[in-house]
């Protein structure tokens, strides 16, 4: 498996949680983003991912829930 160096996008987010076979899709886009940031809550409770990536995912996820909630204002 190719290690991840950095997470910039919710894509990239969503890409590494697909290496665990783990699939969102809510319908809703920032129901998807509260429900990757529960998923990457458990990779890392679950010790499957390190506390590095675990912080860069969690900043992408925060960001898109920040700028989806200003959009449905």
């Amino acid at each position: 498996m190719k290690p991840i160096v950095h997470l910039r996008t919710l894509y990239d987010v969503q890409q590494l949680l697909k290496r665990f076979d783990v699939f969102v899709y809510v319908g809703k886009r920032l129901w998807d983003i509260e429900l990757m940031a529960l998923e990457i809550d458990n990779l890392y409770q679950a010790g499957v991912i390190d506390r590095d990536l675990f912080l860069q995912a969690k900043l992408v996820l925060k960001r898109e829930h920040r700028n989806e909630q200003r959009m449905a204002k």
